[in-house]
């Protein structure tokens, strides 16, 4: 079954004051930003945000800020799993769906340690739906604290119980994906939504519901074009152009993230600063800020040809 109304789905930033406190006026005018660049819905307190460095009632806080603010607009996501007792991990989940969110994100590779086995894995992903009733849940293949990747079958299982909405997929593999969608076609309220842009087009020929991905913290309506022509022969020349302009820029915009986003968005919008709170991040030297600004002119560029 191939979907051809394709959504992206922001990895939202979460902008901070130059005192690292959660700057609300820039985090507003981000929501709009996303908004009006087409994005179908919201991934709120998640890597992007600097979910790990937030405490819990900032999470809270935030993600009720950006439902007001939304208003129903678009649904919205938000991670909800971090302690590592699955006790306390179902109350948190319990906790942040109050806010009033469309579903849970539950980080995979918190459902178990690095060195535990998949039956470890299942186990602990079953008692966590066992013990947060009928809250809508959804995966992340976070690569923070490590990448766990789920199996296709089991997903498959999982979202045939009506509990699993959504999957934010990072496993880099065409193959593992095309298996997931294969998995869990016959449900219509789930989607995948994949992450590594080198294979955005593929991906969604092979039925994924959409694109969640940090490229479009930088040029989100990009993202959202190639959602809306993907499959167009019409446009085969610009949706090569657009694949490959990706490619090619893979490394500069993973390179010192989210700090580089935050960059390369206030050399058009004064409202964003550069302030992280994470302290593992590459430093955004000159060096960097150069590649960032030969990004920005060469998507100028490209937006001239692609979007007008």
């Amino acid at each position: 079954m191939i979907r051809n109304n394709k959504k992206f789905i922001p990895v939202m930033l979460m902008p901070f004051c130059e005192d690292k406190s959660i700057d609300y006026g820039a985090l507003e005018k981000l929501i709009e930003f996303y908004l009006s660049a087409g994005a179908q819905g919201l991934f709120a307190n998640c890597l992007s945000s600097e979910m790990f460095h937030l405490s819990k009632q900032e999470m809270i806080e935030s993600v009720s800020f950006i439902l007001q603010k939304v208003d129903g607009r678009v649904p919205v996501v938000a991670t909800g799993t971090f302690d590592e007792s699955i006790e306390s991990q179902a109350a948190f989940v319990k906790e942040i769906y109050s806010t009033g969110i469309q579903a849970v994100i539950v980080i995979t590779s918190l459902m178990a340690k690095e060195q535990d086995d998949e039956a470890t894995f299942r186990s602990n992903i079953q008692q966590l739906l066992t013990l947060t009733d009928d809250v809508p849940l959804g995966f992340y293949e976070c690569p923070v604290p490590y990448k766990r990747v789920i199996d296709p079958a089991f997903l498959g299982e999982l979202v045939k119980t009506g509990r699993i909405t959504y999957h934010k997929d990072t496993s880099l593999d065409i193959e593992n994906i095309q298996a997931k969608i294969k998995a869990t076609e016959v449900v219509r309220d789930f989607g995948l939504y994949d992450a590594y842009m080198v294979h955005a087009v593929d991906t969604l020929k092979a039925g994924s519901e959409g694109l969640s991905c940090i490229q479009g913290n930088y040029f989100p309506e990009l993202i959202v074009w190639i959602c809306n022509n993907y499959n167009d022969a019409s446009q085969k020349n610009k949706i090569d152009k657009v694949q490959q302009f990706l490619i090619d820029n893979m490394d500069v915009m993973h390179y010192a993230y989210p700090t580089a986003a935050k960059y390369y968005l206030q050399g058009t919008y004064s409202w964003m600063g550069t302030t992280c709170r994470r302290d593992d991040i590459e430093p955004l030297d000159g060096e960097t800020k150069v590649k960032l600004n030969d990004l920005k002119e060469n998507y100028d560029k490209l937006k001239l040809e692609i979007l007008q």
